[in-house]
C-alpha cells in the first residue's frame, strides 16, 4: 500500500491535462496521492480550479488567487471573485499570490498591489495563504511581514531559494513547500543541503504539475509533463536529503498539509 500523500500544489486545469485529466487523477490515487490542492492563479483559472475540485469531493480541493504573472489583470471583480469562491468548502486557501521579478510578466507595482490586496482578503477571512516568490525576496518580506499577525497561516510554495531566505521564512513562521526542483542536480543541489533545516511541523511537498518533472525519476517518463502521481519521487529525495525514512516524511507532510488547509479527516 503506497503511503497516503497530499500534493499541495498542482495546476490540474492546465491545457496539457485536457485530454486525460481523469486518468491523471486516477494515477495519482493509485500512487498514494490521496488528496490534491488544485492551484488557482487567474480569474478564469480560479473558477476552473473550484469547479474541478467540486467534481472530486474529498479528493480535490482548490485555491483562489491571482498569480503575479497576471497581476496587471487584477481588478475589483477579481477581488470579489476570490472572496466569493473561498466561501465554498472545497476552496481552501487564498493564492497563488506573491511577487515574481524573474519574468516580470506584470509590472512590479501591479504585482505589489495585487499581493497586498490578496493578503487583505486572507486577513479578513482568516484563510491560509499560498505564496509565490521568485527573485523578489526583499519586497516579498517587506509586504508580507507586517501582515503576518493578521494571517492564520502561510506557505512558501515551491521554495527554491538559498539557506538565508529559508531561515528567514522559518523565523517568520511560514510553512515550506518542496517540489521536484530538489531532484534537479543542475539547479536544485543546494536544496539537498538545506532542506533538513525545515522543522518537521513546517514541511510540505508538492509537484507544481505540469511543471518541474523530477529529473531523478526512473524509468524516465515518455514526456516532460509532470503529474501528481510523481509526488512519491519528491518524497523519496526529500527523505534522503533529510536522512529520515520515507514513511516519516509521508506522515509529517500529510499531517501538516491536512492541518494547514483544514482538510477533513480521511475515513
Amino acid at each position: 500500500m503506497p503511503y497516503p500523500l497530499i500534493d499541495i500544489g498542482a495546476n490540474l486545469t492546465h491545457d496539457s491535462f485536457e485530454a486525460d485529466r481523469g486518468d491523471v487523477i486516477q494515477r495519482a490515487a493509485d500512487a498514494g496521492v490521496t488528496r490534491i490542492i488544485v492551484t488557482g492563479s487567474s480569474d478564469q483559472g480560479n473558477i476552473d480550479a473550484a469547479d474541478l475540485a467540486a467534481e472530486y469531493p474529498g479528493r480535490l480541493f482548490a485555491t483562489a488567487g491571482v498569480h503575479p504573472h497576471h497581476a496587471a489583470d487584477y481588478t475589483n471583480a477579481s477581488d470579489e471573485l476570490i472572496r466569493a469562491l473561498i466561501e465554498r468548502p472545497d476552496v481552501v486557501a487564498v493564492g497563488e499570490c506573491g511577487l515574481d521579478y524573474f519574468r516580470n510578466f506584470s509590472p512590479r507595482e501591479a504585482q505589489l498591489e495585487a499581493f497586498r490586496a490578496q493578503l487583505d482578503i486572507a486577513a479578513d477571512t482568516k484563510m491560509p495563504v499560498f505564496l509565490h516568490q521568485r527573485d523578489a525576496h526583499d519586497d516579498f518580506v517587506d509586504v508580507l511581514e507586517p501582515m503576518l499577525p493578521k494571517l492564520s497561516r502561510a506557505v512558501a510554495h515551491c521554495f527554491t531559494g538559498e539557506g538565508e531566505s529559508l531561515s528567514e521564512y522559518i523565523a517568520l513562521g511560514l510553512w515550506i513547500g518542496i517540489t521536484g526542483w530538489i531532484c534537479d542536480e543542475r539547479r536544485g543541489a543546494h536544496l539537498m543541503e538545506i532542506v533538513g533545516s525545515i522543522p518537521d511541523d513546517r514541511l510540505m511537498i508538492e509537484t507544481d504539475a505540469p511543471y518541474l518533472l523530477p529529473r531523478t525519476l526512473m524509468p524516465k517518463p515518455a514526456t516532460r509533463r509532470n503529474e501528481p502521481a510523481y509526488l512519491p519521487e519528491v518524497l523519496r529525495v526529500v527523505a534522503e536529503a533529510r536522512d529520515q525514512s520515507e514513511a516519516h516524511i509521508a506522515e509529517i507532510t500529510t499531517r501538516n498539509a491536512a492541518a494547514f488547509f483544514g482538510l477533513p479527516c480521511l475515513r
